[in-house]
């Protein structure tokens, strides 16, 4: 999938794999509208939430319906914003290795974009112990790619550093926390995986990233081996859409 990376960059835009479809592009002209059409927009969105409350297609389809513009690259995000920048929300993913009796999982690597989309950070991660299982069909992780890898005491402090004060998005953040060994304080995690909406095309069970991204935004990931970088987009990209809803509902808590 990639070629190795001996000198790793915070930022790796080679190694990112196109997002399917024309939806990541609308959102991003969505966010990149001035606040004043965004909030009018969104406050629309809400109403027609609020009419159908277990609707989340219907949610979605309202979003998307707005962000239909045939002039809407005359607002390119390039003249309200500075591209790669460590915005307020940061959404991370991270591909593991197998190791012990292969149940066990290490962390192989780690990338983080911005609310954006904005590959933030994308590296390999030197193993710490014996890789028995590469689990390359779904991580696209092979031996040559940790060959060259960071070493896992940088990468757990570039992250760490990265996550302070910021809302941190992603889907079954346990898993990339716990297999980098970092903390998060919870008021500050947006996990789509335990997002109460979400979970009700799973008639309550956790829905994975892939469904989510098909259903709710026309998208199609994961086809075959996973990409970090794709599937943290994937994840920022469903809370965005659904930020007003989400946060509304916690501050009603």
């Amino acid at each position: 999938m990639e070629r190795s990376n001996k000198t790793a960059k915070h930022i790796v835009t080679n190694t990112e794999r196109k997002a399917s479809g024309s939806n990541w592009n609308m959102y991003k002209n969505l966010i990149s509208k001035p606040k004043t059409e965004r909030k009018s927009n969104e406050g629309n969105n809400t109403s027609q939430t609020r009419r159908h409350p277990k609707s989340l297609k219907m949610y979605a389809t309202s979003h998307h319906t707005d962000l239909v513009n045939p002039d809407s690259k005359k607002h390119s995000a390039k003249k309200n914003r500075q591209y790669n920048t460590l915005t307020k929300q940061i959404a991370i993913d991270c591909e593991m290795v197998g190791i012990g009796d292969g149940t066990e999982s290490m962390v192989a690597r780690v990338s983080i974009v911005n609310k954006y989309g904005d590959c933030l950070y994308d590296k390999y991660v030197k193993p710490r112990e014996l890789v028995v299982d590469y689990r390359t069909s779904v991580s696209g992780i092979r031996p040559e790619h940790l060959l060259n890898g960071e070493d896992f005491n940088v990468v757990q402090k570039e992250v760490a550093d990265m996550l302070k004060g910021r809302l941190l998005v992603g889907h079954a953040l346990k898993h990339d926390l716990d297999v980098l060994y970092l903390s998060h304080p919870r008021r500050y995690l947006r996990d789509t995986s335990r997002y109460k909406p979400f979970r009700q095309l799973s008639k309550g069970n956790t829905p994975s990233l892939k469904r989510l991204t098909c259903e709710l935004l026309g998208q199609e990931i994961q086809a075959g081996e996973h990409n970090s970088v794709e599937d943290a987009r994937a994840a920022m990209q469903l809370y965005m859409l659904y930020k007003n809803k989400w946060e509304s509902e916690r501050r009603i808590r």
